[in-house]
């Protein structure tokens, strides 16, 4: 069996066998009897790759064998292999002909932290959100079938994303349509570890074997001739395996369940895979792993090790590591606004969807057990178990990120928005999140937020905002977003009092004296906004409200300065900037203006700072930006003249 490693080597491990295979097919031409050599090779240079980048880590290590296992047994990548989430595929990708990029994980113009098509062949399916899998490869099985060929589809999901509703809905569609595919259920969950062992294995190796599928059928055949007999011998079938394996849901879904078996015997992983392989219809293998794997504290800590940062060299001094100036997370703002609002409002409960450590709710749900909800991957149900709650009384407050909160959006709208239902939605993660890339990303949100009546959509600028526009938000009686970036915010001074401010009012935090640029910031861009003014001795204004827009104040701005500049981390198209033009066209003031915001493409991960000066969101991009725009508008004006 592999080694336990007890850390993370910094000298880049020997690895003969691996070296033999770096593809798919190479894999294909060792002998079983050396597969387990490879795997114990595939963990050391996963555990020393990630070391060197940061990133995913307790996934991946828990799936090496059965990674090793699928290339081996199926043809990839002419089978379709499809990877959910995509925290796992670190080992995948090391097989797949880019162990020498790891290098270059998650950096700018480097590997992706997921799955891309467009970065290899292999990965058949781009992915960042949980519980697409099934979905995609079912698609893939039906293309397929259209298409007469023989390849074969393999979804390949986790416990925890097996409880988004898609899922499901992918499940019963399989079984309705008999598409021929399989799901492989990677479960990590240490409570069901007792249904692991020798018996297990041996009845999954038994039940997964063409000897005992060709006598099912057969005995079918000949029971289905007797009245009741075939109902009867498969009720005690189905009784039988119940008792055995956990399997009678999806066998009631219209599955053939085999497992659960060890997903770190490989052997066992090998023998079963191809017994299942050339099996008709819908198939469903259950796999139990550990999480972690093979690293001591991430086996014993599987959350505090899903994602570590890179390793600093031996002896490297402490400059060497520099740490970003600044306040508190937003997060932890939140957190602690949260907690402090629970205990003045009896009404206020919390809810997420499997974010309580990323979304800082950990010290809530310690404080307000019976007021905390996760709902696991499920934020359609969310936001309707939210707006249930709202209608008889509660104040839920919906911690979620941006970019997955678009997963929730019918339901934003129709069980909550139509409805005027008193929800709040703390929105993390908004904007540009660096390395994790475009899926991740929440560009849109200021987007798809102020085309909805009654919405109260809002952008704070420090930690101090942000704990005084959760509050505005809590106290307002309707649907209410409030929006704020990862990170650290500037070190503001927070006030202690849970005070609400105006609706819909900004503020001037900057008077410029030449009237030539007002910057009308919406969140975190302020303090650039501020630092770009002194060189153009420009007003800015902290807008504050996206909807609804401090109307009053953009007719001030337009009437007293010759170019606004609207500066948001969302997209230019149909975010704030795009309600001031709108105001302006509809009042009809003729007013020179200039957007800046995120571009009409994906940007690619990256270190937030450098993805932002991509974006000319950086205070050196601003200058840049307004500097072209006054040079064109003085153009024009000498030409006029």
């Amino acid at each position: 069996m592999p080694t336990t490693f007890h850390e993370i080597p910094r000298e880049r491990p020997a690895t003969p066998l691996l070296d033999r295979a770096s593809t798919p097919v190479e894999l294909r031409r060792l002998g079983e009897a050396e597969l387990l050599t490879l795997a114990d090779e595939l963990r050391q240079y996963l555990l020393y790759s990630v070391g060197q980048t940061g990133g995913h880590f307790g996934a991946g290590l828990g799936v090496i064998e059965l990674t090793v296992a699928l290339h081996y047994v199926f043809d990839t990548p002419d089978d379709r292999l499809v990877w959910d989430v995509g925290h796992q595929a670190y080992p995948h990708k090391i097989l797949t002909g880019r162990r020498e990029r790891m290098g270059s994980l998650r950096q700018k113009d480097g590997l992706a932290a997921f799955p891309r098509r467009s970065e290899s062949e292999y990965d058949t399916f781009g992915v960042g959100h949980s519980s697409t899998s099934i979905s995609a490869a079912l698609g893939m099985a039906i293309a397929a079938r259209m298409q007469g060929s023989n390849r074969k589809s393999v979804a390949v999901i986790g416990d925890g994303a097996l409880t988004a509703g898609m899922a499901f809905e992918a499940l019963n569609h399989a079984s309705e349509v008999k598409a021929d595919m399989l799901v492989i259920l990677n479960d990590n969950d240490m409570s069901i570890s007792n249904n692991v062992g020798g018996l297990s294995n041996y009845l999954a190796k038994i039940l997964s074997s063409r000897t005992y599928s060709s006598m099912r059928e057969g005995s079918k055949k000949v029971l289905s001739r007797l009245p009741g007999a075939w109902e009867i011998a498969r009720r005690t079938e189905e009784y039988a395996k119940g008792m055995l394996v956990p399997g009678t849901l999806f066998e009631e879904l219209g599955w053939n369940y085999i497992g659960p078996i060890d997903g770190h015997d490989l052997p066992t992983l090998i023998a079963t895979l191809r017994n299942m392989r050339d099996l008709k219809g819908p198939q469903f293998l259950h796999v139990v792993t550990k999480k972690g794997k093979g690293f001591g504290p991430a086996e014993i800590d599987p959350i505090g090790y899903h994602a570590i940062t890179k390793l600093e060299p031996e002896g490297a001094p402490a400059h060497a590591v520099p740490k970003k100036a600044g306040g508190p997370k937003y997060s932890s703002v939140f957190g602690q606004w949260l907690c402090d609002m629970a205990a003045q409002d009896p009404r206020l409960v919390g809810i997420t969807p499997a974010m309580k450590e990323g979304s800082d709710l950990v010290a809530f749900a310690d404080r307000f057990p019976d007021r905390y909800f996760d709902v696991a991957i499920a934020e359609q149900h969310a936001v309707t178990l939210a707006a249930g709650m709202a209608c008889d009384g509660a104040k839920p407050v919906v911690a979620i990120y941006s970019t997955f909160l678009q997963r929730g959006y019918d339901q934003l709208i129709h069980d909550v928005a139509v409805q005027n239902l008193d929800v709040l939605f703390a929105i993390d993660r908004a904007g540009l999140v660096g390395e994790d890339g475009p899926t991740h990303a929440g560009s849109f949100d200021l987007s798809y937020l102020r085309c909805i009546p009654g919405m109260l959509v809002m952008t704070p600028s420090d930690e101090n905002e942000l704990r005084k526009l959760l509050t505005t938000g809590h106290h307002f009686e309707g649907p209410a977003a409030v929006r704020y970036p990862r990170g650290t915010g500037p070190n503001a001074t927070i006030e202690a009092e849970l005070a609400p401010v105006e609706i819909g009012k900004g503020v001037v935090r900057r008077e410029g004296k030449a009237g030539k640029v007002a910057f009308l910031v919406f969140g975190v861009q302020l303090a650039e906004a501020l630092k770009v003014a002194e060189q153009f001795d420009a007003t800015v204004a902290d807008m504050r409200f996206v909807k609804p827009l401090d109307e009053e104040l953009v007719r001030q701005l337009a009437a007293s300065h010759e170019l606004l500049v609207t500066v948001e981390e969302n997209s230019v198209m149909g975010g704030a900037g795009a309600a001031v033009s709108e105001f302006l066209a509809r009042e009809n003031l003729q007013q020179p203006i200039l957007h800046l915001g995120l571009p009409d493409y994906y940007v690619e991960h990256a270190k937030p700072a450098q993805m932002l000066a991509e974006c000319g969101l950086d205070a050196d991009g601003i200058q840049r930006a307004v500097e072209q725009r006054l040079n064109l508008l003085n153009l024009s004006a000498s030409q006029q003249r």
